[in-house]
């Protein structure tokens, strides 16, 4: 998807949110993320925490890992 198709799906996405409060977030995230230079977030995690991470992304590749949304829906039922 080109830049253009993107930010065209996301003026969509945007203008076909009536929440608010979601609009509120999605807006905060964004104005931070804009900022946020490419690698700094990386590049203030421990050693431990880099190997740690790029772990569970391989992981995260083998469907056996992966869990249902029911599952997780199920998993986490108290915090819902």
């Amino acid at each position: 998807m080109s830049t253009i198709e993107l930010k065209k799906n996301l003026h969509s996405l945007v203008d076909s949110i009536e929440n608010e409060n979601l609009l509120m977030k999605f807006y905060d995230l964004m104005s931070k993320m804009k900022d946020v230079k490419n690698g700094q977030l990386w590049s203030r995690l421990s050693k431990e925490e880099q190997e740690e991470l790029l772990l569970s992304e391989k992981e995260s590749e083998d469907p056996k890992n992966l869990l249902s949304y029911n599952e997780m829906k199920n998993k986490h039922s108290k915090w819902l």
